[in-house]
Formats: C-alpha cells, structure tokens, sequence
C-alpha cells in the first residue's frame, strides 16, 4: 500500500473535522493533535479548507493530513497543491480517483452496497470508507467480507471510542470518526474533554487491535 494509508491503517483511526470555521477547525486539530492523534482529515464543509490545511501542514510537518468531502477533480488539485497527503469522499467520483493516481496521492472513496464497493475498487483504490457505517453496524462488514475478503474498509459514520472494538472485531483496517469525537465542542467551548476523549479514543484502539491480532 501507499505509505499514506500504510500509516492510517498503522495509527487505525482518522479523526474528521468539520467545523464553522478556520479559527475552530485549527483549535480542534491542535488538541487532537496534543492528545497523540498524529492523522487529521479536513473536510472541504469547512470554511476555507484549504486555508487550514496550509497552516497545519506548515505548523505541523510530521502530521499526516487529509482532505475529506472531494468530489470534484479540481477541489482534489487544491487539496494536494496544499498539503494534503490523501483524499477521502463520500463517493467514489472517477475524476478525484484519477487525480489521485496522477500525483500517487492515495483516495478513500465512500461506498455502501456491494457495487459501489466493486465500482470503486474498479477504478483502482486500494481501501474504502464504508459510509454510512451505522445503517448496517459491524454485522454488515462481516457479512460484506464473506464474499469480499480482501476488502479493507474504513467504517465512518456513528464510530466511537465504546464501539470501536466491534468495527475492528469486524475486519476494519481503521475507523473515521467524527461527532463521535468532536461533538459540540466548537459551542461549548470544553477542549479538555474533547482532548480526553482523543485519549480515550486512541487507548481504544489499540485495546480493539490487540484483540484481534493473532496469538
């Protein structure tokens, strides 16, 4: 695999951030980032995106940041052009899989049924963010991996530090976890549990790990 998606799958989490706002969305990735998480995907429903990733890519040059919600080839240059070193969708738009294999930037499309896995891994992906991932649960990922077993999948969407060991237990390579994690932080302000539960979240994730690693 690429050496971008060899990390997500090594670190096994990828923390999104949707915020109102440059200032919001910074103050966000910094706790996470304080808290150990050394992954970041920024998606484009933040205002400026691009503004942001510049700045944590020019702040924080060890950090593996992504760009999530491309659906457009040219949104998916921009993100590049700022720093971004992989690409998350909600879909799986061919442009923004072709842009990615131009520059060897790695794209995590979003797919749900069994064709839209197929269609993506078609156009030549790697791993899929399997989305909406609390409409099927865990069981649904078991049950796509017996006709799918070399399917490496991302579940997002309603993941969280208490479920994280079923996704694992389920096959997930990582999980993308977003209100899970940062709730209403931007509206109360309270960054000290959100760092707690990035702490809380990471110790889940390597207790999920080890418990499916073989013996």
């Amino acid at each position: 695999m690429n050496a971008s998606l060899d990390r997500i799958v090594q670190v096994g989490v990828i923390p999104i951030i949707r915020a109102p706002s440059v200032e919001s969305a910074l103050r966000i990735s910094e706790v996470l980032i304080q808290a150990g998480i050394p992954i970041i995907e920024v998606t484009f429903t933040v205002p400026d995106a691009l503004k942001v990733i510049r700045q944590l890519r020019g702040a924080f040059p060890e950090l593996l940041i992504g760009a999530g919600t491309v659906v457009e080839g040219a949104a998916a240059r921009h993100a590049i052009d700022a720093g971004a070193e992989f690409l998350v969708s909600v879909v799986a738009p061919p442009e923004v899989i072709a842009v990615g294999r131009q520059t060897s930037i790695p794209v995590i499309p979003g797919a749900f049924t069994p064709s839209e896995i197929m269609a993506a891994l078609t156009l030549g992906v790697e791993v899929v963010k399997l989305f909406p991932a609390s409409v099927g649960g865990p069981g649904y990922l078991r049950a796509l991996q017996e006709p799918l077993p070399s399917l490496r999948a991302i579940p997002t969407g309603g993941v969280d530090s208490a479920n994280v060991h079923e996704w694992f237990a389920a096959g997930a390579v990582a999980v993308g976890v977003g209100s899970g994690l940062i709730r209403d932080v931007v509206t109360t302000g309270d960054y000290a549990s959100l760092r707690q539960r990035a702490v809380e979240l990471m110790a889940a994730v390597r207790r999920a790990r080890r418990a499916v690693q073989p013996r």
